[in-house]
């Protein structure tokens, strides 16, 4: 039984997007695999930015200076 917990930032994503991701990611385990669908989890978390650290930074900060 996969199970796969994909983390990723708050940033507006839609429903729609999340249950393309979903598809997209079941689609992978049954072509490379070979398991069944009907076995898969899928678990998606959604992190505030503020709650994300990279390089060093939070996440909003490292985007905020980014554009600079």
């Amino acid at each position: 039984m996969p199970y796969v917990n994909l983390k990723i930032t708050k940033d507006g994503v839609t429903k729609e997007q999340k249950a393309e991701l979903v598809r997209g990611i079941t689609d992978l385990l049954v072509r490379v695999l070979n398991k069944k669908p009907e076995h898969t989890h899928i678990v998606i978390d959604e992190i505030d930015v503020e709650n994300w650290g990279y390089c060093g930074v939070l996440t909003s900060e490292y985007r905020a200076n980014d554009k600079d």
